[in-house]
């Protein structure tokens, strides 16, 4: 017995219309942007509002939680990078985050924004939540797998680098380009 299996991916009409499920593929990333870009800001804002978070030592402040984390971490000398300067860091992280966020909501050179989010997870992955035990507790590792769809495919709709490159494209028509 045989299955038969759709193998045509091209189900655009010829009146040029798309398809819900073309339309669906093409907006996939669209809530990942959104979602990502969101709690980034979200992140970064709350960080540079909260005086606590932005001191070297305190109840719920960067220093003290770098303190709490760095026997655990999986890599305690990036632990010991941030102690040098806590309140640095702690700027550094949040001003990180903002950018980043603003970056992918935006699609604002959506693939090196997407880069820096996952380089943030990466290293509170390998720094905060490292001793998360089992690992999937953790967001941190998670949110590092969801950065990598966008590295990938970066923000090809409803972005300023898609109305970039649409610009880019007219221009060298303009000119008698391809």
């Amino acid at each position: 017995m045989t299955h038969g299996m759709r193998t045509d991916t091209n189900t655009a009409r010829l009146d040029g219309r798309r398809s819900l499920r073309d339309s669906a593929a093409r907006y996939a990333l669209l809530p990942l942007r959104i979602f990502l870009g969101v709690t980034f800001i979200y992140a970064g804002l709350n960080k540079l509002t909260d005086s606590a978070f932005l001191r070297s030592g305190g109840a719920g402040s960067i220093g003290d939680t770098m303190r709490a984390v760095r026997d655990s971490a999986a890599i305690p000398a990036l632990v010991d990078l941030a102690l040098k300067s806590p309140v640095g860091f702690g700027y550094a992280v949040a001003l990180g985050e903002l950018a980043v966020g603003i970056g992918t909501l935006l699609g604002l050179f959506a693939r090196l924004a997407a880069l820096g989010g996952a380089l943030i997870s990466l290293s509170l992955w390998l720094t905060v939540s490292w001793a998360t035990d089992p690992y999937y507790y953790g967001n941190d590792l998670a949110y590092l797998m969801a950065w990598l769809p966008l590295i990938l495919a970066g923000a090809p709709y409803l972005s300023v680098d898609a109305a970039w490159r649409a610009r880019r494209r007219q221009r060298s028509v303009g000119y008698g380009g391809y």
